[in-house]
């Protein structure tokens, strides 16, 4: 049985704190695994992350992982969001690095942790968490080689890392690529393919842009045109991303993440199709 799960990220205003709770309504009876909150760049939404983190945990049944990076803060200060967390009822934390608010190159705060490896040391340390971190099966932008980037994630997981979620990727294979070189490099933790099922295909482009995700021509191909056709693109989009999993699936993955982007239809319709979570069997319809 394939395990999902869910990542949102905290409303900015009212209309979208609404539009959040609708999708996680929606997507909770698909009974996830688990749901990741994300951090904004530098830390900037730690406030809402941790609102929407508690309210997950007084008012759902969903288990939260709430993101934590070490942008901008000192030791001290993040070792007090991780206290927070604990006193909370949290228990799993997706531990980054994170981006610079100006989205610049990283700097270590003058008493903060250096990165991830250091950040995971320190919550394994502490105790009481599952860790999650980040990885990269086309390489993050910043890296400079494939093989630095396995090293470091090898890095996390003797720091005490317990899974990895990888960027999204648009080219299947990229991921069955990435699982035999983590897999030869003796990485055993659960690796699990990021999804990101979306119809607003311009938006996608500039993210992958943004973190090095290649966007196959084939999919720039199949969106062409479609600037004013929603409808086709949502059938497009629930197409492409219900093919992806199938695959994934059938290649033994275990488990699936979905960048949700606070919308939930087509996260929902791909479930239900493919049968994954709480109720529903495959179809072949779309």
């Amino acid at each position: 049985m394939t395990s999902i799960s869910f990542e949102f990220f905290p409303p900015k205003s009212a209309e979208a704190e609404e539009k959040l709770w609708r999708a996680i309504g929606r997507l909770e009876p698909l009974a996830p695994e688990f749901v990741s909150v994300t951090y904004g760049a530098g830390g900037s939404t730690r406030d809402r992350t941790h609102a929407c983190v508690r309210r997950l945990v007084d008012e759902t049944r969903l288990r939260p992982a709430a993101h934590l990076t070490c942008v901008a803060a000192s030791r001290a200060e993040v070792n007090s969001v991780v206290e927070a967390y604990a006193e909370a009822g949290v228990r799993h934390i997706v531990a980054l690095r994170g981006d610079m608010p100006d989205m610049g190159g990283f700097a270590p705060h003058d008493d903060g942790y250096a990165g991830s490896v250091e950040l995971v040391q320190a919550i394994s340390a502490r105790g009481g968490f599952d860790i999650t971190v980040s990885a990269y099966p086309e390489k993050h932008p910043e890296s400079r080689s494939f093989a630095d980037d396995i090293d470091l994630l090898k890095a996390k997981v003797d720091a005490g890392a317990t899974r990895a979620i990888t960027q999204f990727v648009f080219d299947t294979p990229a991921h069955l690529r990435f699982r035999d070189a983590v897999a030869a490099a003796g990485v055993s933790i659960p690796i699990i393919p990021g999804i990101m099922p979306t119809t607003n295909f311009a938006g996608a482009r500039r993210m992958a842009e943004a973190c090095g995700t290649s966007v196959p021509d084939w999919l720039s191909a199949a969106y062409e045109g479609l600037e004013d056709d929603l409808d086709t693109r949502k059938h497009i989009a629930a197409s492409v991303a219900t093919d992806q999993c199938r695959m994934l699936i059938d290649e033994g993955f275990e488990y699936l993440h979905f960048y949700t982007l606070n919308q939930a239809d087509l996260t929902f319709a791909v479930c239900r199709i493919l049968g994954l979570g709480g109720g529903g069997q495959e179809s072949d319809a779309i």
